[in-house]
């Protein structure tokens, strides 16, 4: 845990740079143009994010212990937001991810109160369909 915690403190600190939260949501649409996404074999309803009121997907790798997400969604704020998971949790095993907690992850980041209570219950969903995942 203490590698995501250092992840979700580099994270915050480069949230805490922005007083405005339009600055947050323009940093994160940023992210998003940064990341790869999904081809559309990927999005499919097993690896849809339900609880997210846009379109999400995340897929799972294992590799020797430790996993690997990729995510994606049709709203650029939340493919954003989802690659803050990819960020904290690629490279880690099973029990490090389990022991973060969902609900206070975007908190932890300093987005709390940045993000809508839609996207925020969005992003818990997503913490917890790959958390549900890892049990399975």
């Amino acid at each position: 845990m203490a590698d995501i915690q250092n992840t979700l403190d580099a994270i915050r600190d480069e949230f805490s740079l922005f007083s405005d939260p339009r600055d947050k949501y323009v940093y994160l649409v940023d992210l998003a143009k940064d990341t790869s996404g999904l081809s559309d074999e990927e999005r499919i309803e097993e690896n849809r994010i339900h609880g997210c009121t846009s379109q999400a997907w995340v897929v799972k790798e294992e590799s020797n212990g430790t996993y690997s997400f990729r995510t994606d969604s049709d709203a650029m704020i939340v493919k954003g937001l989802l690659s803050l998971i990819e960020r904290s949790f690629n490279g880690h095993t099973k029990a490090e991810i389990l022991d973060v907690d969902g609900g206070q992850f975007l908190e932890s980041v300093g987005l709390g109160r940045a993000i809508s209570s839609q996207r925020t219950n969005g992003f818990s969903s997503a913490i917890h369909k790959i958390q549900t995942e890892l049990l399975d």
